[in-house]
């Protein structure tokens, strides 16, 4: 559970180098426009939007690999459940501070450049968090938990490059389409977090550790955390492999001054506090950058203390949890890749954004709540297997809602940042609204932690309550 992203559509044809008329039901607000058919941005845009995804997805599996071991490899150290939040909130700051950055970089010198170097610093970050127990062994849990942060820090600065992987797609797409590509980009996502969490899982279980641990040499650490780094450090190189031989750098409208242009205008706006200003001040981006951040916070509880919460209520390791995820990634991408799309051509964005907070906001207090299931219903069996019990229904249910609430959210936000920038500053829009949701998932973590400790419920239970002024906003605004 992860970095919600952008828009939806179904991968048989929705997207391409055409310039098609809007839907006839398209939202005013959702940025269709009168702009004329402009020349593609790359020989073969289906070709271009394929491999970006396919670039993406590679990158999403690797850090999708590591989600199920990370609760556990901090508690391997023997300390509190605040570092869990702790940790998350390193890679989530380091991506606030990163992401601004990187979609201005992308803009003034290219989307290709920016996403392979950084898909080639996040394979270094990997491999450096494999060997944090290496360090606590030899050298104290101190330096075992300053090798994870450390190397989670320059990952999660490299996770910024989204903005440049959503600008390279705004670049490729017309905007009357580009709900439909960013919602591919979605589901490449979604996907990661299907296959991804699975690998980690399986690379945790102890017959695979043992066997890693007799066939590789003894200066690689074979244990139930390293298997799973050094896996998605090998999917950050294999993707930074695909990109160079296959990524194409789309011809684009540049920014005003990007030949040179010096100033404090200029200096400003390259700078995180500078974009932030702008966007605060600018009426149609404000709202999104807010929304972004709410519900990056809201979110934080699941995405920093679900694997805690089910290790806790239901007795899961690491390998169980990981199927979890992967039943959230396979709905996610059904969700993303189909059903928002669909939905999107016929019901404005913002109305999406509304409904989505709102089911969101529902799945966040019945998960908690799935843990008492049994109790409240008297223990009625179900039959079959024995791991199939009312509370592990309860929760799959509740998962089902979260992953099609957190898709209506985040894909519709995304359709609307897109409208809201013109195509010079696709990038800079992108970098900040990502922006503002990784400074959410900096915020949130520690806070959602802590609560944890104190009452289990209590992050679940405050994320659906932040919620709720979102649901509200964006559902006046479609009266």
């Amino acid at each position: 559970m992860t970095h919600p992203e952008a828009g939806v559509a179904s991968i048989d044809g929705d997207v391409g180098g055409d310039v098609g008329a809007p839907p006839p039901d398209a939202d005013p607000d959702a940025g269709e426009s009168d702009e004329p058919p402009r020349p593609p941005a790359v020989a073969n845009p289906r070709r271009a939007l394929a491999v970006v995804i396919g670039v993406v997805f590679i990158d999403l599996v690797g850090f999708g690999i590591v989600i199920p071991i990370l609760p556990f490899y901090v508690r391997s150290f023997g300390v509190s459940d605040a570092f869990i939040g702790l940790l998350a909130a390193s890679y989530s700051l380091a991506q606030f501070l990163a992401a601004p950055t990187l979609g201005r970089l992308s803009d003034r010198i290219g989307r290709r450049p920016v996403l392979l170097a950084s898909l080639a610093t996040a394979g270094v970050a990997w491999v450096t968090f494999g060997y944090a127990g290496e360090s606590g062994a030899r050298f104290g849990t101190a330096a075992a938990l300053g090798t994870l942060f450390a190397s989670r820090t320059l990952a999660g600065a490299m996770g910024g490059n989204i903005a440049a992987a959503q600008a390279y797609v705004a670049d490729i797409t017309p905007r009357d389409r580009r709900a439909g590509a960013l919602g591919l980009v979605g589901a490449s996502f979604a996907l990661g977090f299907v296959f991804g969490p699975a690998i980690g899982g399986l690379l945790a279980a102890d017959p695979v550790v043992a066997r890693a641990d007799a066939l590789l040499p003894a200066f690689v650490p074979a244990t139930a955390y390293s298997l799973p780094s050094f896996a998605a450090a090998g999917m950050s190189f294999l993707a930074v492999g695909v990109g160079a031989a296959f990524l194409e750098e789309p011809t684009r409208t540049r920014p005003a001054g990007d030949a040179g242009a010096a100033g404090s205008e200029g200096t400003r706006r390259t700078t995180a506090i500078g974009q932030f200003r702008d966007a605060l001040a600018s009426v149609t981006l404000r709202p999104l950058t807010v929304a972004y951040f709410v519900v990056a916070v809201a979110f934080a509880g699941v995405q920093v203390m679900f694997i805690p919460f089910v290790a806790d209520a239901f007795g899961y390791d690491a390998t169980a949890a990981a199927f979890l995820l992967t039943y959230v990634g396979v709905l996610g991408a059904v969700n993303q890749g189909v059903l928002v799309g669909r939905l999107s051509r016929v019901v404005p964005s913002r109305t999406l954004v509304a409904a989505g907070s709102v089911v969101l906001a529902g799945a966040l207090v019945a998960i908690p709540a799935t843990g008492l299931v049994d109790g409240a219903v008297g223990g009625v069996a179900l039959g079959g297997p024995a791991w199939l019990t009312l509370p592990l229904v309860a929760l799959l249910l509740a998962l089902a809602a979260l992953s099609l609430g957190n898709a209506l959210v985040n894909v519709s936000l995304a359709t609307l940042v897109s409208a809201s920038a013109d195509d010079a500053e696709q990038g800079a829009a992108f970098g900040v609204t990502q922006g503002a949701s990784s400074l959410g998932r900096t915020v949130g973590p520690p806070l959602m932690a802590v609560l944890y400790t104190v009452a289990v419920a209590s992050p679940f239970l405050v994320g659906a309550l932040l919620l709720v002024p979102v649901a509200a906003a964006f559902g006046r605004r479609t009266g």
